[in-house]
Formats: structure tokens, C-alpha cells, sequence
């Protein structure tokens, strides 16, 4: 490498100041290197770098590759870069040349196809690249320039096997994050490689081997869980599958010598199970947060959930066996954004030679039919499905999906039956689960299953739990010889299939749960795999009408380039728009021309539905958007904004939530609006209200109550205007209680007319119609004072925060209006 060669690159960097290296690195005897690094400078680009005689020759892409051939995206030269740059990923501070977040978005190998030497000097560099993303044939031409100071060429992807229409996958787009948790596993291998082990006793990798983030230990864990689907999913090959085991959920905090056992409900099991705390000490973990399922196997090697119950019962816990399947934590690092074959990997490594009690969850490599076709013939539960390439998420996600042999699931006990003929005990158990409003409704009951010590020891835990009256919601055919208990003992059932009226048939008794809470028991129903939501990277687009107008003059966006956006975030903001009446906002001139606010189907949209006209008589048919082709095909439709009701068709009089539209007047800061939301917060606190904010895309910010469906419109919209009139009373030189541009002048009116009959609200996920196209996004209340406008996230960098999603908002329930009604002397 010649000193001159990086001169210029020394001379524009402040090594005393910037991390980047100033030299350093070397090269690999056989192959060349390529990285691509995601570089937020003053506009976002990609440097692309290839190594050629000791040095890593660099491009900037504006735009970043593209798999169409049509595509020929403008790469201006910069000064080559020493070999060792290849692995930097971090912030260049302020004031030092490309300042900046740098991130390793792609690396591997690359092969010349010509004189790579020669079609450097000339202008015509053919070569093959063998990344994580970048792969096939692609072309570096030097173009003549008009008098810049960099050399501009272009790069384009050459014709092969590798090629993707624009119009159908963006790479950029689908694809945006770091690759460095992917070292893994070699770039063109399938399967990661096993993590390296530490030196010494240990049997895991040493902190530095492990992917992921540094991050500290939380003390809780919320377990990632499964969607039910009625389906195998078609893509066979983007799935691994593991036997669905009948057992607890069990969570292991280590810390050092010290481990603790969790149910997925919190509950600490640490002192039942001794042996598996000796057994998870014998690893030798720094730390970590290790997840599976703990069962007994019979004689055939099958989990028995009977068995397992009677092992607690009895206290003699030995023989339970612990499955572990995931790490999201370990050694000091967060690999919840890893990739599942990653943290398997891992996993696998660590359970080489398990302790007693610990064994590896194994996935099989075979058909998913002919698995779901063994498990139930062997009397296991069925399948669970996760996505290969699925970080782990603290909530119920249908990138893990559970196949089962047969219906089963948990039901609320509300009461029995006296039992007939010789049989002691009880003759059956009355089953209910909790609807959307949480109401407890009769589900059936089970008189089968049980043998004389079960009828027996559950009789005693019944007679305990003696109830004067009924605790479901309407009557049941067996109200005249029921006993009733209070609802708070779980029954694990396995029926035929539920009936038109809500009961279930051939029920089968399999034992009781003590790891979840009555209140969390719903009827179970799995997902149509067909009208799953697709994880973003996958979903498809439709043909889009001319793909390049520009609907945004002021950033250059496109009609492309919004119904990308909406490919991306499709699945997260139907979890927005399900069951909801939405209006659409549309800008077929672009977001500078005319707007129309449009409630009802017109022209073809397909997968846009028209809802009952019952709803109101007094209009036409309303909009619903329920899966991600109708997204799409508004977004083709130049839809720009998706705008929703307070209330869900089933319940169209009885709003389920209220919403707090912060409208700043003229003169407002941003830090007045986010104060000015953290006392709308503390206000509703007080009322005994939780609530949840996002950013509305545009000036200001979004404050949601979720409700229960109680009280009408009229009356939830007095109460909400009510609390607008006791802020502005309150803290009148920051809130109005009137609206209109003249009474907010340097001051802020929470919206309260968005909890009106028919007023709608920017959902979020949906992009607003205004110059920069910015995008609603739900925050926690944590992160607000970090986040700098309304509009932080656009429809360009919204990739940033899909990790996060929804998550935010993972506590959002329904809840009473009452007491804070009271509380705040409402009389309406």
C-alpha cells in the first residue's frame, strides 16, 4: 500500500478526534474484500469500497444499488480508504469530515471478471460480488464529467439469475440494516456457523464472539409468543420448525452464579426448581436471559402436561426436563435483533454437552407436513413455525406461528356440576374466556379427562373457591345445578371445535395452569396463513402506475417511492386499521396540489371494502383496509394518509378509545409540545387513565386513552372536551380550550372534536400529506424528550424504527371511564 494513496485521506480526518483508523488492516491471501457502509453524513448515501492493490478504492452512491439493470445509480469517487476501514461502524463526531452514523450495510468478497487493474485505469470495472445482499455481476463505469471536483461514475447490476425489477423489490428499502450480526454465518451459507467457543471452562462464546448490541441485564423479560394459524405458510424455505411442546414456559435470568426461573408471567419459580438452577449454573455464563419450556416425558419419550402438574403438586420436581430454544440476551450483549438462525447457532454451541436437565430444542429438516404429520401421530401438540431470519420481540408476533394436532387451550373454571351415579368429586367443569370488553362468557364444560385423584384434589381447590353467585356475564343451561366459583383456576382442554353459539364440543380435561392469569384467557383463533401479515422484506408490490411522478416536490419522492414505504410498514398499520372504519387522503397531483378526504369506495381498490351501511343510515357504505394488498392498492390509488375512526365496526356506537390531537398554534417550540404532552399525561394519570403518544407526522403530537366500550360518543366527547377546559383552566399560558388558528396563537389546543360521531384521526404507520411526507409513529412516554419533531420519521427514513414497531405501545388494554369521570366531578 503507498503512503501516497491514503494522503488524502489522512489530511481530511482528525485522528485525535474522529475513530475512524488511520491505517491498519490486511488482506486475505486468495479473495478480495467489498463493503458497503450506510453513511448518514449530511444526506444519507453508501459508500461502496472495493479492495485493489492494498487499498479499498471507495464510491459514494447517493441512491445505493439496485438489482435492475435499468437502474444506473451515480457513484462519485473519493479518496481510497486503508483495508482496516472495512470493519468500522460508529458515529464521526460533529465538525470532522463525513460527520455522521456510519453502518456496515453489506460485506464480502469480490471476483474481477476482466484485468480488475486495467478496468480501473480505463473506466470499466467488471467484477461478481459474494455478499450477504449484494451478489451476481455489476459494472463500475467511469462517465465524463462536467468539471467536478470527484469523478463521477455509475454502477450498474449487470444481467443474470440475481436481476429484480424496481417496480417489485427495492434493496435498499427491504434490506436496511447492518450485516455485523450476520458474521455468524458465511455470506453465501445458509446455516450460521456455530459461535466459538471461550477458552477455559466456559462452554459458551466469549463476550467478544457474540453478535449483537452491549447492553446491560434487565430484570424482566417479557417472552416472545406465538400466533395460532390454520396453516402451513407457503414460503417452506424462509421457516425452521421445532416440536410444540406440552409443558410451562420458563424464563432463566443469570447473572454471575446467581439464576432465577420465570413463568411468562413473572412469577418466580427459582425455589421449585433447584435442580435446573444447578444445572444452568454448570454453563458458566457471565449473564444472559435464556428462554424454553419445561416438561415431563413419559415413558415414550412424550411431554405429559398431567404428569408435569402432579411433578408441582407433589414437589418432586426432579425429573422435569428444561427445552431451551432462544437466547435474547447473553454475556453482556442484546441479540433480540439478531437473527433466529443466529441466536440458535448460539444456543446450539452452548448445549454441545448439556448439564442434566438442559437439552436443545431441535429443529428438523423436513417438510413441514410430513413434521405436523409425525407430532400427531406420536400424541404431541404439533409444530411450532418461527421465521429464520425473525428477531425476538417481547409480544405475541406471527413471525413465530404454532400449528396444533388438535384444538386446545386454556379456559377460566366458573364453576361444576354435581356428579352422577357412582363418580365422586364433580360431575363436570363449566368453562368460560374473557371477550374484547372483558366480560367472562360461558364456553361449555368438561366432564372428561379426569381420573379419581384429579376429581378428588380438584374438588378441594373448588370447595376453596366457593361463589354466591355466577361470575359470567349472561345465563348458561346449567344455571339451576351449577356450583360457582370464582374465576381464578385455569383448565388446559383439548376439544373437537367451537359451535356457532360459542361452546365447545368433545371436550377433554388435561390438567390445571398456574402460569398465566385468568384475565389474559380469550378464545384462541388462529390466523388465516393466507391474510397473515407479511414481515416487510417480503412483501410483494403491485404493479404501480407511472412508478416515477413525483409527490413531493420539495424532497423528490415518488409514487414509488410511497408505495414502498407502505410495503414496508403494511403490517404494522393494519394492527391500526383492523376492524375500523378508515378515510383515505389522496394526492394524485402530489402533496403541493389538491387533496381529497374520501370516506367511500370509489373506483377499483382492490381488497377495499365497503362496510355494512347499517352503520349509518344516513350516509353511504364507509371504508375498511384489512390486509396488506388493500394498503397497497390504496397507496397505487395515490393515497397518501389512512385516517381512522374511535370505534370498531362491531361496535360502531360505543367508542373503544379517545384521542388528544395537540395542535400547536403559530409560535409554538417543539419543547412546548412535549411538555405540553407529558401534562396532558400527568392529568390523565390522575384520572386514573393510562395513555400512549406518537408523533402525527406533521406539527404536533397524538395522545390516545384506549377505553371499553361503555358510553356513547356524545358523552365520551363531553368528557374528553371537559378535560381540555380543565387544562386550559389550569395552565392557560400553554393550553386553549377553543379551536381556530386566532385563539391558539403561541399556544396549544388539544384537539378533543376528534372523539366525535365520524371524526377521524391520522393513524399510525400513515404518512402525512405535506412536504417531507412525514409518518405517525407510537413512541413511549420514555422516549419523547429525545425525539426532535413531529415529524422525525418521513416515508425515506422510516426504516430506522421498524425494530422498534409497535412495541411501544405493548400495554395498551381498554379500560373504564368511570372513576375518572368521578374524579374529575363530570356531569354530563
Amino acid at each position: 500500500m503507498s503512503d501516497d494513496s491514503l494522503k488524502l485521506y489522512r489530511a481530511k480526518r482528525n485522528f485525535a478526534i474522529t475513530s475512524e483508523p488511520a491505517e491498519g488492516g490486511t488482506t486475505r491471501a486468495g479473495s478480495l474484500a467489498f463493503v458497503i457502509q450506510k453513511h448518514w453524513a449530511s444526506r444519507l448515501h453508501y459508500d461502496f469500497r472495493l479492495e485493489l492493490d492494498g487499498t479499498m478504492k471507495s464510491w459514494a452512491v447517493p441512491k445505493g444499488p439496485s438489482y435492475d439493470p435499468h437502474d444506473k445509480r451515480m457513484a462519485v469517487q473519493v479518496e481510497d480508504h486503508p483495508m482496516a476501514y472495512n470493519q468500522f461502524e460508529g458515529v464521526i463526531p460533529e465538525g470532522q469530515y463525513g460527520a455522521g452514523k456510519v453502518m456496515i450495510w453489506d460485506e464480502g468478497t469480490w471476483t474481477p471478471l476482466e484485468d480488475a487493474q486495467k478496468g480501473y485505469r480505463e473506466g470499466m470495472l467488471k467484477f461478481e460480488l459474494h455478499g450477504h445482499k449484494m451478489h451476481g455481476r455489476w459494472a463500475l463505469i467511469r462517465i465524463k464529467g462536467r468539471g467536478e471536483k470527484q469523478v463521477p461514475w455509475l454502477l450498474i447490476k449487470e444481467k443474470d439469475a440475481y436481476v429484480r425489477p424496481a417496480t417489485e423489490f427495492s434493496l435498499v428499502d427491504e434490506m436496511p440494516d447492518s450485516v455485523v450480526p450476520l458474521r455468524a454465518r458465511a455470506p453465501s451459507n445458509k446455516t450460521p456457523a456455530p459461535a466459538r467457543k471461550r477458552r477455559g471452562k466456559s462452554s459458551t462464546a466469549a463476550s467478544s464472539d457474540v453478535p449483537g448490541e452491549p447492553a446491560a441485564l434487565p430484570l424482566k423479560l417479557q417472552p416472545q409468543l406465538a400466533a395460532l394459524v390454520d396453516s402451513i405458510p407457503a414460503a417452506e424455505a424462509e421457516w425452521s420448525y421445532e416440536l410444540k411442546l406440552d409443558g410451562y414456559r420458563m424464563l432463566a435470568r443469570v447473572d454471575g452464579k446467581s439464576v432465577q426461573l420465570f413463568t411468562r408471567n413473572g412469577h418466580d419459580w427459582t425455589h421449585k426448581l433447584a435442580h435446573l438452577v444447578t444445572s444452568i449454573q454448570a454453563l458458566k455464563l457471565d449473564s444472559g436471559w435464556l428462554d424454553g419450556e419445561i416438561v415431563v416425558l413419559d415413558d415414550k419419550g412424550v411431554p405429559d402436561f398431567q404428569a408435569l402438574q402432579n411433578a408441582f403438586d407433589s414437589s418432586r420436581t426432579a425429573g422435569i426436563a428444561y427445552y431451551l430454544f432462544d437466547a435474547p440476551f447473553l454475556n453482556g450483549r442484546d441479540l433480540r435483533k439478531e437473527p433466529l438462525e443466529t441466536r440458535r447457532a448460539i444456543m446450539h454451541a452452548l448445549l454441545e454437552r448439556p448439564p442434566k436437565g438442559l437439552r436443545f430444542s431441535e429443529s428438523f429438516d423436513a417438510r413441514p407436513q410430513d413434521l405436523l404429520d409425525s407430532a400427531c401421530r406420536m400424541g404431541l401438540e404439533g409444530l411450532i413455525g418461527k421465521r429464520r431470519d425473525a428477531p425476538y420481540v417481547m409480544r405475541r408476533s406471527d413471525t413465530w406461528i404454532k400449528l396444533k394436532c388438535k384444538r386446545q387451550q386454556e379456559f377460566v373454571i366458573a364453576g361444576y356440576t354435581d356428579p352422577q351415579g357412582t363418580r365422586n368429586g364433580f360431575g363436570s367443569l363449566l368453562l368460560a374466556v374473557h371477550d374484547d370488553e372483558g366480560k367472562l362468557n360461558y364456553a361449555g364444560n368438561v366432564g372428561t379427562g379426569f381420573d379419581e385423584k384429579a376429581l378428588a384434589d380438584l374438588k378441594k381447590r373448588l370447595d376453596a373457591l366457593a361463589a354466591r353467585k355466577s361470575p359470567l356475564s349472561g345465563p348458561t343451561e346449567l344455571d339451576r345445578t351449577a356450583h360457582w366459583v370464582e374465576p381464578s383456576l385455569l383448565a388446559e382442554v383439548s376439544f373437537g371445535d367451537w359451535t356457532r353459539t360459542g361452546r365447545i364440543r368433545h371436550a377433554v380435561f388435561h390438567g390445571l395452569r398456574a402460569d398465566k392469569p385468568a384475565k389474559a384467557i380469550v378464545r384462541e383463533r388462529p390466523k388465516e396463513v393466507s391474510s397473515m401479515a407479511a414481515r416487510p422484506a417480503t412483501q410483494t408490490l403491485p404493479k404501480v402506475t407511472h412508478p416515477e411522478r413525483v409527490i413531493d416536490a420539495s424532497t423528490g419522492l415518488t409514487k414509488l417511492d410511497l408505495v414502498r414505504f407502505y410495503g414496508l410498514v403494511a403490517p404494522l398499520l393494519l394492527v391500526h386499521l383492523k376492524a375500523r372504519p378508515v378515510s383515505l387522503v389522496r394526492a394524485p397531483a402530489g402533496v403541493q396540489g389538491e387533496l381529497f378526504f374520501q370516506k367511500h369506495l370509489e373506483g377499483r381498490m382492490p381488497g377495499v371494502k365497503s362496510l355494512d351501511p347499517a352503520l349509518d343510515p344516513a350516509h353511504p357504505s364507509y371504508l375498511e383496509v384489512p390486509s396488506a394488498q388493500a394498503v397497497l392498492s390504496a397507496a397505487q390509488m395515490n393515497v397518501v394518509e389512512f385516517h381512522t375512526w374511535n370505534a370498531v365496526k362491531s361496535s360502531i356506537a360505543k367508542p373503544d378509545r379517545m384521542t388528544f390531537d395537540l395542535d400547536p398554534g403559530e409560535g409554538v417550540p417543539w419543547k412546548s409540545m412535549q411538555k405540553a404532552a407529558h401534562l396532558v399525561r400527568v392529568l390523565l394519570n390522575e384520572l386514573g387513565l393510562a395513555s400512549f403518544v406518537k408523533t402525527s407526522g406533521g406539527k404536533g403530537l397524538h395522545v390516545v386513552v384506549p377505553l371499553k366500550k361503555q358510553y356513547d360518543w356524545e358523552r365520551v366527547k363531553s368528557f374528553s372536551q371537559a378535560i381540555v377546559q380543565h387544562l386550559a383552566q389550569t395552565i392557560p399560558q400553554l393550553f386553549v380550550a377553543k379551536s381556530g388558528p386566532k385563539n391558539r396563537v403561541g399556544k396549544i389546543f388539544p384537539d378533543y372534536l376528534r372523539n366525535g360521531f365520524g371524526a377521524t384521526t391520522a393513524s399510525a404507520w400513515s404518512a402525512r400529506a405535506r412536504p417531507g411526507l412525514g409518518v405517525s409513529i407510537p413512541l413511549s412516554w420514555d422516549e419523547l424528550d429525545n425525539v426532535r419533531s413531529g415529524s422525525q420519521w418521513t416515508i425515506a427514513n422510516v426504516h430506522e424504527r421498524l425494530d422498534q414497531g409497535n412495541d411501544p405501545w405493548k400495554d395498551y388494554a381498554p379500560q373504564g371511564l368511570a372513576k375518572a369521570m368521578k374524579l374529575l366531578d363530570f356531569k354530563p
